[in-house]
């Protein structure tokens, strides 16, 4: 079960046999059925996620209770409101599971106690905040300068194949446009 968490944190650190039986020791998984909520905004975030199978969202709802899709996170990718998990304040995202879904997950006390155990650890949680910044900066500009079309085909890029498994609804509002409009974009397409 934890072989492909393992893989993912060599993407850029070298663990050891006895760091990687410290953070075993740690690592929890849960099966989430598809719609359970794994952080509902106004809650502190006390657990970050490595999706093993399935897809989870993180998403934002406004005053009027519109949903506003900010990412997915389907196999391979990790999920946190980072910003209520590294401070313990309460969240402005929440988290939906979109697909029956496993992940791992570790918590904050965990973390914590691993950071100080396996340095490492807190090298590669760093490497992934960087490029998770880098990705909602590049998300920022592409949503004030770029088409909805151009947007769309990031979307495609980023997330090969993710259109075919989650519904239309929820693409449209990660791009920011109705689902009768990305209709009428994929048709051109």
């Amino acid at each position: 079960m934890f072989d492909a968490i393992f893989k993912n944190f060599a993407l850029h650190i070298n663990l050891d046999e006895s760091e990687v039986e410290r953070i075993s020791a740690v690592l929890q998984v849960r099966d989430v059925p598809k719609h359970t909520l794994l952080l509902q905004a106004g809650t502190t975030a006390r657990n970050v996620y490595y999706v093993v199978s399935g897809c989870l969202r993180l998403f934002y709802s406004d005053e009027n209770g519109d949903e506003h899709n900010i990412s997915f996170s389907p196999e391979n990718w990790w999920a946190v409101d980072i910003t209520s998990f590294s401070m313990q304040k309460p969240a402005f995202m929440s988290i939906d599971a979109l697909e029956d879904t496993t992940v791992c997950y570790l918590t904050y006390d965990a973390m914590e106690q691993l950071y100080q155990e396996v340095p490492k650890l807190e090298r590669f949680f760093r490497i992934l905040t960087q490029n998770g910044l880098y990705v909602y900066q590049r998300r920022t500009i592409s949503n004030l300068s770029e088409t909805a079309e151009s947007r769309y085909k990031r979307f495609r890029k980023r997330y090969p194949n993710l259109e075919l498994r989650i519904t239309q609804k929820h693409i449209a509002s990660y791009l920011g446009i109705t689902p009768v409009f990305l209709s009428m974009l994929r048709k051109r397409m």
